[in-house]
């Protein structure tokens, strides 16, 4: 039996914060321990891991000695994170950001600024810095440098290709014993490591005393490890930048007033997990979260997602943010380019197609749940859905005023290329699964979808291409859906041809187009998933992971964009109280901050999955749209093959 003592349960997830400079997005705990950070982008290695282990992995906590958190919050309309301390002798704010990075793809530094002011009496507050580059496979050599001209002094910290700057009142290493300078050593110029003697660090730590009235900054700098140090950032200055940027970019979003804040906060995080330099959005800043605790289904979500990206985009456009949408749709160009055959489901944030998925088998998971994965193997995937997605979010763009453009509508013509090439093909679904491939109802639907847009592109916006095959295409794929993906006598669509199973994904059906909200066979599905795959608590489960079809071991917990996607069809058919009420419930599941994870856990109350992430937050867009409009009264047009 071993002797070390059991690990203490991880931090629940609604307990973190997001942090964001378009570049990456730390998470920082309610206790002031910010447990995962990945530099300079969401998916390089991270720095700090206890996220997915322990504070060994690497973490940054500051706090107030022997306080307790009284309230936090972000800045309005900021991811400006402001936590308010309270002790035996006084209080403290600590302020965490991340200056907004400039719009290059790949920045030269990369800054986390924590500033702490003692707002009454006397505090002393703590810092415990563990750097772990590399997914904690890299321990840092650690030395004092000078970084100014004025004498200030900095902790340098290196491994390999990384490097990272800390500046502010010094912590103190701890670790193996510092190397003796070289002897007759010159004495070292500003902006370069100093004659102090350096070591491998486990451990950067420090106390320090504040009365009222008085602030420290920290500021943890990323750079390249072969560069020179860069010029420590200006923490007051950096934090109005961070604030007016923020600001400026959520002035120009329309919202409700119904759930105003809470759809701002989604809005916010869409805009945070996008890529201020390629445009890439993420589907979560995160990887291997479980979708059970304890479980095997971990997956790295910190990638582009072609169908995540389509659908984030849609809902920018539905609330007047066009420029993040055409961003999307440059980084689109670039990504897909060339041969549509080699169309992937997914890619790197700047566009990369080797995302090989391997497991950190050295970290023990949240919640212990392993393996840890990077990378994401559904890459090689082939989800008939994809394509119908993008040219959904294309056409809403077009339908916004925006116009087309010579190589968005060849990339178009050239994806529904890609449909016809593949139309006979089996595919894995929207789910990703690891099964045997099958032909998923939905897929075969956003198919009918991407065809339908091509047609609606030449006949309503005069673009050309050949519209006549295209009309063939689309109606096979409406007799084969009713000949093979309908049940007559179940009266409902099924998850995969030739099945009686119902998928969540079906409640995306009428947003196709290819059937009404309030169509009697969509109807009929609706009744088939409240029965099997809602449960008591009210949530609806993707599909019945008994039934074997995705080839994993072990379940999940209820996806909140399927809920979501629930409230909506309510809404749209008819349903308007069930539609509030179930939206209601939802809104209680986001965090005090309202962020939303992948999921929910109904028995333990808990948020699960990858967190925060894009999925849930635009379902929770959608569906408040959706109950808005249907309480003032409006008649949405809906088109549906009758």
């Amino acid at each position: 039996m071993s002797d070390e003592p059991p690990r203490p349960p991880s931090t629940p997830l609604e307990d973190y914060a997001l942090l964001s400079d378009l570049h990456t997005g730390p998470l920082v705990s309610r206790e002031g321990s910010i447990d995962w950070l990945c530099f300079p982008r969401f998916d390089s290695p991270s720095v700090f891991a206890a996220l997915l282990g322990g504070p060994e992995d690497g973490r940054w906590k500051l706090s107030a000695v022997g306080g307790e958190v009284a309230s936090r919050r972000y800045l309005p309309r900021t991811f400006v994170l402001e936590t308010t301390w309270r002790t035996p002798t006084g209080t403290a704010v600590v302020t965490d950001f991340l200056p907004p990075g400039g719009p290059e793809g790949h920045p030269d530094h990369a800054d986390l600024v924590r500033r702490v002011e003692c707002t009454a009496g006397t505090v002393e507050v703590e810092h415990d810095l563990r750097i772990r580059f590399d997914y904690n496979r890299a321990l840092p050599w650690t030395r004092r440098v000078e970084v100014d001209a004025d004498g200030t002094c900095g902790l340098l910290s290196i491994a390999g290709p990384d490097a990272l700057l800390l500046t502010g009142p010094m912590l103190h290493a701890h670790g193996a014993a510092p190397a003796e300078p070289p002897r007759g050593a010159a004495p070292e110029e500003p902006g370069r490591p100093d004659d102090d003697a350096g070591g491998v660090s486990d451990r950067l730590t420090g106390r320090f005393a504040l009365s009222a009235g008085e602030s420290l900054d920290w500021a943890l700098t990323w750079h390249e490890s072969h560069h020179p140090l860069p010029r420590p950032v200006d923490p007051a200055r950096a934090l109005d930048q961070a604030v007016r940027f923020w600001t400026e970019w959520s002035s120009h979003v329309s919202t409700h007033k119904r759930h105003e804040q809470a759809v701002l906060r989604s809005l916010l995080v869409l805009r945070a997990l996008t890529h201020r330099g390629t445009g890439g959005i993420v589907a979560a800043p995160t990887t291997s979260l479980p979708e059970e605790f304890g479980g095997v289904r971990n997956w790295d979500y910190r990638y582009t997602w072609l169908r995540d990206a389509a659908l984030t985009i849609e809902v920018l456009v539905a609330h007047d943010f066009t420029d993040g949408a055409l961003h999307w749709r440059n980084w689109l160009l670039r990504a897909v380019a060339g041969d549509p055959d080699q169309v992937q489901i997914m890619y790197g944030l700047a566009g990369e197609r080797r995302l090989a998925e391997t497991e950190l088998s050295h970290l023990a998971g949240y919640e212990d749940s392993a393996p840890v994965r990077i990378g994401n193997g559904a890459v090689g995937q082939y989800q008939a859905d994809v394509v119908g997605e993008v040219m959904l979010a294309l056409a809403a763009l077009r339908d916004a005023g925006i116009e087309e453009d010579t190589s968005s509508w060849e990339l178009q013509k050239n994806l529904l290329r890609f449909c016809e090439h593949h139309y006979d093909r089996p595919g894995h679904g929207i789910w990703e699964m690891r099964g045997d491939p099958a032909f998923f109802v939905h897929g075969r639907a956003m198919m009918w979808a991407a065809f339908d847009q091509g047609i609606r592109a030449v006949e309503e916006h005069g673009l050309g291409g050949p519209v006549q095959r295209w009309r063939e295409l689309r109606e096979r794929l409406c007799t084969e859906i009713m000949e093979r993906g309908f049940d007559e006598q179940l009266n409902t669509f099924t998850q995969t041809y030739g099945s009686t199973e119902v998928d969540a994904s079906l409640l995306q059906l009428p947003h196709t187009g290819f059937v009404a909200y309030d169509d009697p066979r969509m109807l009929g599905t609706v009744a088939r998933i409240e029965a099997d795959l809602r449960g008591q608590h009210g949530l609806v489960h993707r599909y019945r992971t008994a039934s074997g079809l995705d080839g994993l071991e072990g379940g999940e917990y209820p996806f909140l964009i399927c809920t979501f996607w629930l409230v909506e069809q309510y809404a749209r058919s008819g349903r308007v109280d069930d539609a509030g009420a179930l939206l209601e419930q939802l809104a209680g599941y986001a965090n005090d901050l309202g962020l939303y994870a992948e999921e929910f856990d109904p028995g333990t109350g808990r948020l699960a999955g990858n967190f925060p992430q894009a999925f849930s937050h635009l379902g929770f867009i959608r569906a408040v749209d959706a109950v808005v409009r249907a309480r003032a009264g409006e008649d949405l047009e809906e088109r549906s093959v009758s």
